[in-house]
């Protein structure tokens, strides 16, 4: 197996983008990604997309990304895994350079969630439709449950979600790209429209459109192309139960435990080796949960933990730093990429008014549904 690095990264700004295809959205990272190298030939394509079909009546996607970007001819493949999609597609690229099979190999992740699908029903469609979505829980429903389980375990509070937005928030308004660049505070978290109890609007991440792109290709090579390259030291992928009545804790995600126990083990590294991670918030006690089954801190003390500002910027372990899914908004297809940006812009030291001081090994961790898939990258600078 070959060392494996990304060379460059595009990325569009997060949002309601009304004047933007997905076509358009996806070919303005990757030429973006594309241009900051010289514009090289690629061997392979990988789109992450969860529900082109349904939100703008899409599919087949891999060819019709490939002719718009004037590739066509070129290995191209759509990759699905839920909200999980861009980070399986990142997986996908690394494995296939890894193995030999291609040199250079582009990896997209897109979404456009805004013309006018019900995103709801789109949503939902990741979830067990027989023993869930016919009963009528949605996603805000199952992680609202997940939330009360937590806090009647562990004395969760209200205030330990509500930290979560505020410093997603606080991290996101110095992120150029995205979607929601203010701050809030803890009262206007708790004070904002009740959505499925106790989550209220400012605990959910939004709709969004947007793409983002990396470009890998053997580290051997990748000065060829830039003096920055960044490392993927190692990739974990797992599953779990996708109903939440079939998981023996609905509070402790397994498949991220296991994903991110994959990747800690053939990376060589530990939990406590991570100096900075992109986890998926798409909801605030989605990130309490990951943040403990990343071995990041003892189950129910992860609320504590954000409280006392170890996840901030300037604390222990810097969590979303780009803002998470709650701010940087979360066009569901592109998410996983749009994290392995974050980390290589922290890793290469150009991220700014959000940078983590001398980062040098950074982590990603993107995750489908409820937590049924979860695929964690480790990533270090060389």
């Amino acid at each position: 197996m070959r060392d494996v690095a990304i060379i460059s990264t595009g990325m569009t700004p997060f949002g309601e983008l009304w004047q933007s295809g997905l076509r358009d959205l996806f070919v303005q990272a990757a030429r973006e990604a594309l241009m900051a190298v010289g514009s090289p030939s690629v061997d392979a394509i990988y789109v992450g997309n969860m529900s082109g079909g349904q939100f703008v009546g899409q599919e087949h996607l891999g060819p019709l990304m490939a002719d718009h970007l004037g590739l066509a001819g070129v290995p191209a493949t759509r990759v699905e895994s839920a909200c999980a999609s861009g980070g399986v597609a990142l997986r996908c690229g690394f494995l296939d350079v890894a193995a030999g099979a291609s040199d250079l190999v582009l990896v997209a992740g897109v979404e456009k969630m805004n013309d006018g699908a019900d995103v709801t029903n789109v949503l939902a469609s990741a979830a067990d439709q027989e023993t869930e979505v016919y009963h009528g829980i949605t996603f805000p429903g199952l992680y609202a449950m997940i939330a009360r389980a937590h806090m009647a375990r562990y004395g969760t509070t209200e205030e330990d979600l509500a930290a979560v937005s505020v410093k997603n928030h606080r991290h996101g308004a110095r992120n150029p790209k995205a979607q929601f660049r203010s701050e809030v505070t803890a009262e206007q978290v708790m004070t904002s429209s009740m959505v499925a109890e106790p989550l209220r609007l400012l605990h959910c991440s939004p709709v969004s459109d947007g793409a983002a792109v990396v470009l890998l290709c053997p580290l051997e090579r990748a000065r060829e192309f830039t003096d920055a390259p960044i490392r993927i030291r190692s990739s974990g992928l797992a599953t779990a139960p996708m109903a939440l009545a079939d998981r023996a804790d609905p509070t402790f995600l397994d498949a991220v435990s296991l994903a991110a126990g994959r990747a800690y083990k053939s990376g060589g590294v530990t939990p406590s080796d991570i100096q900075v991670a992109e986890v998926h918030d798409c909801f605030s006690i989605a990130e309490l949960c990951v943040l403990e089954a990343l071995c990041f801190t003892e189950r129910g003390s992860a609320g504590e933990l954000t409280r006392a500002g170890e996840t901030a910027l300037g604390g222990r372990i810097p969590i979303n730093t780009s803002g998470g899914l709650k701010s940087k908004g979360h066009p569901v297809g592109a998410t996983g990429v749009a994290q392995a940006i974050e980390i290589v812009e922290q890793l290469r030291g150009e991220a700014g008014e959000r940078q983590v001081p001398d980062a040098t090994i950074g982590l990603a961790q993107n995750m489908g549904g409820s937590g049924a898939s979860s695929v964690v990258h480790i990533f270090e600078r060389v």
